[in-house]
């Protein structure tokens, strides 16, 4: 049974920072990608950066800059470290991996989300 488990998620004031951590864990051959989403009361579920199992990033344009992803393989878990936060980065945020079991085919599997609340 594979779980992904976000976490670090809070409220914050507009200007500060929080990081973002989400785990794999069970039983697998390997994760792709490992992608973070996020979704606005209201709105539908937007893609904020992905990073494949090599290293290589992507942003949305709303977080360009601002917003970073990692990934530590040896700990099946990828960071978002969201810098210089606004009140419209309100959303819950999602993670999202590929999971092989065999080296070929890979599943989609999403975490339960973590909140970010940016407010004064």
């Amino acid at each position: 049974q594979v779980q992904l488990v976000e976490s670090g998620g809070g409220l914050v004031q507009p200007g500060e920072s929080l990081r973002l951590s989400c785990t794999a864990s069970g039983s697998f051959f390997r994760i792709n990608a490992m992608v973070w989403y996020r979704q606005a009361p209201g709105k539908e579920r937007e893609l904020v950066a992905p990073i494949t199992s090599g290293g290589t990033t992507n942003y949305a344009d709303s977080v360009k800059g601002r917003f970073t992803i990692s990934r530590d393989n040896a700990k099946n878990t990828t960071y978002l470290q969201m810098n210089n936060l606004k009140p419209e980065d309100t959303a819950v945020y999602y993670c999202n991996a590929e999971i092989s079991f065999n080296g070929y085919t890979a599943y989609s599997y999403w975490g339960q989300g973590t909140q970010v609340t940016v407010s004064s």
